[in-house]
């Protein structure tokens, strides 16, 4: 289970800090804030190719 996510340099994001509790997690927002971008980064760590 994914429990906490450091982001730094990648893409739009300079720098992100995500801490996961038990359950389900939904990510929301609006056009642009980067919510496709947080995913291929989660891709990049599973070893999708970049």
């Amino acid at each position: 289970m994914l429990k906490h996510l450091f982001i730094r340099n990648f893409a739009i994001i300079d720098e992100l800090e995500l801490d996961f509790n038990s359950g389900m997690t939904a990510l929301t927002g609006e056009t642009g804030a980067g919510k496709s971008i947080l995913l291929g980064a989660l891709n990049l760590v599973l070893g999708d190719r970049a």
